[in-house]
């Protein structure tokens, strides 16, 4: 176990419920039954709330975890960059890390690259909000 990833997850400082969100999706890996609920608030195109729950592993939790803390005040046109990157990393197309999102460099790793689908799956909740923006 990646010690980094496990002090990433640990921070659950967004591990809540919003009861006045603007969207909300949940993604489940059907291979291994790992679920996140993430609710968001955004306004004017613009991520000003993050929370998110679920069951599931540490690198799903550490993914959630960080997104959470730093996307908000991202606008939604940047965020779903951001997980169209993600999920180009895994498919092998690992263009160079935007400056802004060199964060995830702990996360988006070819030495998780096993992880692909738990590191993936809050990127895919938040991915089906903000393509809909």
């Amino acid at each position: 176990m990646n010690l980094e990833i496990l002090k990433i997850a640990s921070n659950t400082k967004n591990f809540k419920d919003i009861k006045n969100y603007t969207h909300y999706s949940k993604s489940k890996n059907p291979l291994c039954g790992d679920e996140i609920h993430i609710k968001l608030v955004i306004n004017n195109k613009k991520l000003t709330d993050f929370g998110y729950q679920g069951k599931s592993c540490i690198y799903c939790q550490a993914t959630a975890s960080i997104l959470s803390n730093k996307l908000v005040n991202f606008e939604t046109i940047k965020i779903k960059d951001l997980c169209d990157y993600a999920n180009a990393y895994f498919d092998g197309n690992k263009n160079n890390l935007k400056k802004e999102w060199r964060f995830l460099t702990k996360l988006l790793s070819q030495k998780n690259a096993s992880r692909k689908q738990c590191i993936l799956l809050p990127f895919n909740a938040l991915e089906k909000i903000v393509s809909k923006i």
